[in-house]
């Protein structure tokens, strides 16, 4: 079956965009790609998939972005202000690879002014041998009430650092949780909460790690 652990390369759009010979945004963007020379159809998916989501935030910061950062530049220019660069930083972590699994996760953070960037975080789980990400319930096949179990894990972990979470954490996890934002770990299922979902700032993203059902193991050996 193999581990593509060791073949999953990192490649980077980088740049600076300038305007007034003064650079006004810059972005660093990167994106995996599995080195394959057997023409294995669902490696070329996996590689075709990321290339194209690194094009797309790629073509944002030089279009929008970098359009919002010449206005910014003009308006602090004209009153005086120092230059404020814009950014764009996305970098990603492989965090489970066990054949056919490979899971992963990405933030893609933004400065656009302000007192600090904002940072997203999204996440891929693949069945390579069939080229597909892999939904979450598909973890708990003898488990048709797998949420709430998940939702309970959650909760119980909230429990024991309060301090960490805003007043009445719970309630924001069940109106927060969302069902694609979760990748593997060999310790379990890590879920995730974006900024200020369920805490402030300070906290950053918020991560939750529950148990799987390790029978689905067994479905693709």
């Amino acid at each position: 079956m193999g581990d593509f652990m060791n073949n999953v390369n990192t490649k980077v759009f980088e740049r600076e965009l300038l305007y007034d010979n003064v650079v006004v945004l810059k972005y660093h963007i990167e994106y995996p790609c599995i080195f394959d020379s057997s023409g294995n159809l669902s490696i070329m998916r996996f590689n075709d998939y990321n290339c194209a989501l690194a094009l797309e935030v790629k073509n944002r910061a030089e279009t929008e972005l970098y359009q919002e950062a010449i206005q910014t530049y003009l308006y602090n220019k004209e009153n005086g202000y120092p230059v404020m660069v814009f950014e764009v930083y996305r970098n990603f972590e492989v965090t489970y690879d066990n054949f056919p699994f490979l899971s992963l996760y990405f933030d893609e953070y933004i400065f656009s002014g302000g007192a600090h960037g904002n940072t997203i975080r999204s996440s891929q789980n693949w069945n390579l041998s069939s080229g597909r990400m892999i939904p979450l319930f598909r973890f708990f096949p003898r488990n048709p009430y797998f949420l709430l179990d998940i939702l309970k894990q959650i909760n119980e972990q909230i429990a024991k650092e309060p301090n960490v979470y805003f007043e009445n954490a719970c309630g924001f996890v069940l109106d927060a949780f969302n069902p694609e934002s979760f990748y593997l770990t060999p310790q379990g299922i890590a879920i995730y909460f974006q900024q200020y979902d369920i805490a402030p700032y300070s906290s950053g993203i918020c991560v939750f790690t529950v148990v799987w059902d390790e029978y689905i193991l067994s479905i693709y050996q």
